[in-house]
């Protein structure tokens, strides 16, 4: 099974991925920020990216569920909405 959710945070593009057997991702502008191979535990993950002042700002994100899988990230302790597409 494979869910992958996605936002555009100041034209920034963050995706997060969640596969079975290749684990969890985060992407940052398609470059990888992070990786957890955890198959019962939640997983945390964190990245960074730079905002439009040339800020750096920090990214949180867990995922967790076994039958129904849920996402949620957080850009420097904010909640950002995620979409999910697959």
């Amino acid at each position: 099974m494979k869910s992958e959710w996605i936002t555009n945070y100041e034209g920034n593009e963050i995706k997060i991925t969640n596969n079975w057997f290749s684990g969890e991702k985060l992407f940052v502008n398609n470059e990888l920020q992070d990786e957890q191979l955890n198959f019962i535990t939640p997983s945390n993950m964190t990245g960074n990216l730079i905002d439009r002042n040339g800020k750096q700002l920090q990214l949180k994100t867990n995922i967790s569920g076994l039958f129904t899988v849920s996402c949620r990230l957080f850009i420097d302790n904010k909640k950002v909405t995620l979409k999910q597409i697959a």
